[in-house]
């Protein structure tokens, strides 16, 4: 358990140095740019990430059907290999499907798109 939150620790720490880096960097970016109007840009990228959004649900949604094939296979096999945890695996990979599902939904409603 120590080894893997030491692991955990250390692959924090690397992520976290580079998405401070990439932060730094982005805010250099912005501060070098020239002034222009700020409500141009947002309605521009408002509209550019409403036009993502569907394809995005869409992409949660595929990865919920690949993520429930590979778990109805690896259930399947601990069923066919006789193992008494096979409700609890099946339970665990099916509640992730219906996560990716629900959250994707939910964030279409949620912000009305």
């Amino acid at each position: 358990m120590k080894t893997n939150l030491l692991k955990f620790k250390t692959l924090w720490t690397k992520q976290a140095k580079w998405i401070s880096a990439v932060i730094s960097l982005l805010i250099w970016n912005l501060q070098s740019a020239q002034a222009q109007d700020g409500n141009a840009g947002i309605n521009q990228a408002t509209s550019q990430v409403k036009s993502y959004f569907d394809t995005g649900t869409n992409l949660m949604y595929a990865i919920g059907a690949i993520v429930g094939l590979v778990g109805a296979i690896k259930v399947f096999k601990k069923w066919n290999d006789g193992e008494h945890d096979t409700g609890k695996v099946a339970s665990s990979w099916f509640g992730s499907c219906i996560f990716l599902v629900v959250v994707a939904t939910v964030l279409k409603s949620f912000f009305g798109v």
